[in-house]
């Protein structure tokens, strides 16, 4: 085994790194603490790593200083649970000048793979005179083996799939400064890109038919590889029958026992704790994201009704029958999706009348921000419905101001006291703050 990891580390040294588009990821590094990368398949983190790689050689650091193991990497298959320590032996037995000299870089790429690396990388922290980079696609298992196993010596940092304003630096297109009317245009048409592709790197430049079965492709490994196999789920059917029901869905409610009704429906025998468990793993997965109704009693919250969102609402265009889902779902999972980037909770507001307004996001200060969603506002009964939710809501919050993203309006309202600010889609995205307002 030794032999085969000494290949795989002189391997890695000879690669040359495919770094793609610079993400727009806050992630700093803690001394005595692993930097750990968490976010759905194909959604960048490998490419992330090679980023930071490249900045360390860039800085200076001798490439052999870095050692990089994917351990979704066939040859690793037979690294047992307690062997991770020829991983360290493996590398001082090339250099062993380097133990506890200098300082070596250690990226551990899908550790999901290989169980038991928690108490492996936690004693190499602790031991060595080194960094340590870890990514992984499952959020609930990465923070369970980090809290019990390595004692605080971690931070983690979610990857999605680009955000807006990192597809216009894939596009190369200045989205910083003054807004002139050619940027603007640019701006505009990129948007219009992103509409189609959606944000996962690697589709970005592909034709419709090659981006839609890649779509098709990651929604199969979600889940045969990071639900069915991981979970080790008996029933796999049931968990794809559901799987397709909550895209076909995408931005509607749900509950529960109507979802385990409808598989009942489809001839599957799973209970409804079995139904709670599956939306739980697609959630762990970065998949499919569940929103609340807001409010301090969390037994209201899980009674009502929730809503379903996807990762990207392209891979739901791609992935969807097209029954039920329509622009306008797509464009509510949008904004969904840009906010969930910056808030880990994303609840709906519903006023004492009723009525629904799309999200509600709180910062840790505690102040609100009320967002609807509607593809047009040109229908007047539309309009008039839209203006009344959110001004309503407006009030009963005591809040001055509302937001009402649309595919391309831009207007000023007022309404009950406050203003409510219409903006196209867009320029929503490019005026969100790269990282999380406290």
């Amino acid at each position: 085994m030794i032999k085969t990891i000494k290949s795989i580390i002189l391997d890695f040294q000879e690669t040359r790194l495919e770094t793609g588009t610079p993400r727009r990821l806050p992630a700093k590094t803690v001394r005595g603490k692993a930097t750990v990368l968490i976010g759905a398949r194909q959604s960048g983190k490998s490419t992330y790593m090679f980023q930071v790689i490249q900045r360390l050689l860039d800085s200076g650091v001798p490439r052999q200083n870095i050692l990089y193991l994917n351990f979704s990497d066939d040859r690793l298959h037979n690294l047992g649970r307690n062997n991770h320590g020829l991983i360290v032996e493996a590398y001082y037995s090339m250099y062993p000048e380097k133990k506890n000299f200098e300082t070596v870089y250690y990226f551990f790429d899908e550790t999901q793979a290989a169980p038991g690396w928690e108490r492996f990388v936690e004693r190499v922290l602790r031991t060595e005179k080194c960094e340590v980079y870890l990514s992984g696609s499952s959020a609930k298992t990465l923070s369970k083996e980090i809290a019990t196993e390595m004692r605080g010596r971690s931070l983690a940092w979610e990857i999605f799939p680009f955000s807006f304003r990192e597809f216009l630096d894939y596009k190369k297109i200045e989205s910083e400064g003054a807004l002139t009317t050619k940027k603007r245009f640019l701006i505009q048409k990129a948007f219009e890109e992103y509409w189609e592709t959606g944000g996962f790197p690697e589709v970005a430049s592909l034709d419709r038919n090659s981006r839609i079965k890649t779509h098709q492709e990651y929604f199969h490994n979600i889940l045969f590889r990071d639900l069915v196999g991981r979970h080790d789920i008996s029933h796999p059917k049931a968990v794809t029958d559901l799987a397709r029901w909550l895209v076909d869905n995408t931005a509607s409610f749900y509950s529960v026992n109507g979802l385990t009704s409808y598989l009942k429906s489809m001839g599957h025998k799973a209970p409804k704790s079995a139904v709670a468990d599956y939306l739980e793993w697609f959630e762990d997965a970065y998949f499919l994201f569940t929103a609340r109704v807001f409010g301090p009693s969390f037994a209201r919250a899980n009674a009502n009704p929730k809503k379903v969102y996807c990762v990207d609402h392209a891979l739901v265009a791609s992935v969807s029958s097209g029954i039920l889902v329509n622009s306008g779902h797509l464009l509510e999972n949008l904004v969904f999706t840009a906010l969930r980037r910056l808030h880990q909770e994303i609840r709906y507001y519903k006023t004492k009348n009723g009525r629904e307004v799309d999200f509600i996001v709180q910062t840790r200060r505690r102040s609100k921000t009320l967002i609807q969603v509607r593809e047009s506002l040109a229908e007047p009964r539309t309009r008039k419905r839209e203006i009344a939710t959110l001004g309503e809501a407006m009030a009963e919050l005591d809040l001055k101001t509302g937001i009402l993203v649309t595919r391309n309006e831009d207007e000023r309202i007022e309404a009950s006291g406050g203003i409510i600010e219409v903006t196209p889609a867009w320029r929503f995205l490019l005026e969100l703050p790269e990282s999380a307002e406290n």
